[in-house]
């Protein structure tokens, strides 16, 4: 592991609080007290807009209309029932009290997860939004006594609003003139989710273009200030005490199949499928209705690249659930039997046997829509703490930091990569390099280097996808290892944060500049996976440790030609002193570099032989 104490750099450390970033403390690498928190965090939603939803039905549609959000699968509001475009993304993570399966979510960030102002952080405004397509209510009067509801919570697993944000209802007048009918502010403390109940009662939206649209208002340049909406019904007959639909629903996403991981390589599963298949796998339901009910709960287990099932259960005795309640449902999970292929991927399923087709509390709507819910396990090549979705993102406060995760291993194997998932926060750092390490384990905390190298930071084309980089020199692993990376700027290096995951957080680990230490701060796992198998760098096995003593460069100052003394050191990089990368060669098997090209002043050469690196000083005098 290269020293960092030669890395010494003033920083601040930032905090957002409310619409301020507040100035906590002044900082030194070596220096810094731990008991500051070393990351920073915040949140992120994010979908994948679907141009062949654009241009989606826009004729009016009639009474009722209600969405609980339970049939979308893109992230995209239903497009039969609401405009295209607003930025809210439908998930099921963002939240873990929501009413009934998924929720939408508004925010700071446009659908695609850039921000709707990346070029003022302060700035504040509309940010989120979701509109109603045109609904006919030419037919109706006043006496029908028309009313729209809709459930809503503030931060949930996301960022709180503050006093000065807010979200409001408007709607749409014969005159085509958008009306305010609702609203509620920020900096309250919320748990569960509350009921808006607001009637429709002025002849003037009594039309056959009649719409109406929910919108967020706070900071718009980044994932900040968020709001969570389940539930929206709009009908006639109804009352403000019409708040219990008799509805029973799935709500919680489905925990893990597996007990030490979400994802591991299928090689490493079936060592002992049994002592890696989790001990109970669970959902919870919920009742909406101010009445008990009864239910009965089935479970599938099915490996779907051969259509094996592995499991298939239902429970004999109907269950009840009391009213305006939440219900735990887990079944204990079949191992995956004998499996002949390189890739497997088990699909569980929970459903609710329910009665709640049978005297509907909304006449034409099938409430079973939310009665089933499925999860995915991939068995591959890759290990994962996370569930593949990213509430959040986090990165460690201060430039030359290092972050590590453990794995543990049920066999040898060689690390041929990493597969990571950066996000865009505050500024594009795209082609900024980020250095990344296989770390041997030692006293239970990173130990010696096994490999490293410096990539070029890329964004992935789908904001919830993830980039693969490839290791020149894979080492060979066995036991317990580090995947590690090092930031090398002041630039925050955001990686998406799985906040659904918090008993994994004990297996990260970051490094200032003095000691390794395990984190306390972030409830829950970075999406940051180590991607197995190939073969090993005979390099790397083969090179022995030295002291940074025995690595010299000459001369020193230097005109721009240089030379260094251990030929296996073969890869160079070259940094300024605020951290921009200048030069890089990954080759360099004459150990030399000609550097005439760079400015007279101080810079940081690092060279490495993919199992050990060094950083030295060097003066340009030209």
């Amino acid at each position: 592991m290269p020293s960092t104490r030669q890395y010494v750099s003033a920083m601040n450390l930032f905090l957002k609080i409310g619409r301020v970033l507040l100035l906590i403390i002044p900082l030194l690498s070596g220096i810094r007290s731990l008991a500051q928190a070393p990351f920073q965090v915040f949140p992120l939603t994010q979908a994948q807009e679907n141009g062949s939803l654009r241009g989606a039905r826009t004729q009016a549609v009639s009474l009722p209309f209600f969405d609980d959000f339970s049939i979308t699968r893109t992230g995209i509001p239903d497009p039969a029932l609401w405009a295209s475009g607003g930025g809210t993304v439908v998930n099921n993570t963002m939240a873990t009290t929501h009413p009934s399966l998924n929720m939408v979510t508004f925010d700071g960030l446009r659908r695609d997860g850039t921000p709707y102002d990346f070029s003022n952080q302060y700035a504040q405004g509309l940010s989120d939004s979701l509109t109603s397509l045109p609904i006919d209510l030419s037919s109706y009067s006043i006496r029908d006594s028309l009313y729209l509801s809709f459930h809503w919570l503030s931060k949930g697993l996301g960022d709180q609003p503050d006093s000065d944000d807010s979200l409001r209802v408007q709607f749409l007048t014969n005159g085509n003139l958008w009306q305010t009918v609702w609203v509620t502010k920020g900096g309250q403390v919320m748990n569960e989710f509350a009921i808006a109940m607001i009637p429709v009662k002025a002849a003037l939206y009594l039309h056959a273009g009649f719409q109406f649209r929910i919108e967020a208002f706070g900071r718009k340049s980044g994932p900040f200030d968020a709001w969570h909406v389940d539930y929206v019904y709009l009908n006639r007959g109804r009352n403000s005490n019409d708040r219990y639909i008799k509805d029973v629903s799935i709500r919680r996403s489905i925990s893990s199949y597996l007990k030490h991981y979400r994802t591991m390589p299928l090689a490493h599963y079936l060592i002992n499928p049994a002592a890696e298949t989790a001990d109970t796998i669970s959902t919870d339901i919920t009742n909406l209705f101010n009445n008990n009910n009864f239910t009965t709960l089935r479970f599938r287990a099915q490996e779907m690249t051969t259509n094996q099932q592995i499991q298939n259960f239902t429970q004999t005795i109907s269950e009840n659930i009391p009213q305006l309640r939440s219900q735990e449902k887990f079944v204990r999970p079949t191992p995956l039997p004998a499996f002949g292929g390189t890739r497997a991927v088990i699909r569980t399923t929970f459903d609710i046997l329910t009665t709640d087709d049978q005297n509907p509390s909304i006449p034409g709507v099938d409430l079973r829509r939310n009665d089933t819910l499925s999860s995915t396990t991939e068995l591959s090549n890759y290990f994962a703490y996370d569930d593949g979705t990213a509430e959040y993102a986090a990165g460690i406060n201060q430039k030359y930091g290092y972050v590590a995760v453990r794995f543990i291993l049920r066999k040898e194997d060689v690390v041929s990569g990493i597969r990571f998932q950066p996000i865009r926060y505050k500024t594009d750092i795209t082609n900024q390099s980020i250095a990344v390490y296989v770390l041997q384990n030692q006293g239970n905390k990173p130990g010696q280097t096994m490999t490293r190298q410096s990539f070029a930071i890329r964004y992935p084309s789908d904001p919830r996808g993830f980039v693969e980089m490839k290791f020149q020199y894979p080492p060979a692993v066995k036991d317990t290892f580090w995947l590690a990376y090092q930031q090398l700027s002041d630039d925050v290096v955001a990686i998406g944060l799985d906040k659904n995951t918090p008993q994994f957080a004990n297996q990260i680990y970051y490094n200032l500049g003095n000691e390794w230490v395990g984190n306390t701060t972030l409830a829950g796992t970075l999406l940051l996976r180590p991607v197995m198998g190939g073969q090993s760098s005979e390099l790397i096995t083969g090179v022995e440790d030295i002291s940074e003593d025995q690595l010299m460069i000459h001369p020193n100052p230097s005109a721009g030609p240089i030379r260094w003394n251990l030929s296996a050191f073969r890869s160079i990089e070259v940094f300024d002193v605020s951290g921009r990368r200048l030069y890089a060669n990954s080759n360099a098997t004459d150990s030399t570099a000609d550097l005439s090209g760079l400015r007279r002043g101080l810079y940081l050469i690092r060279l490495s032989n993919g199992r050990q690196s060094f950083v030295k000083k060097l003066v340009i005098e030209n």
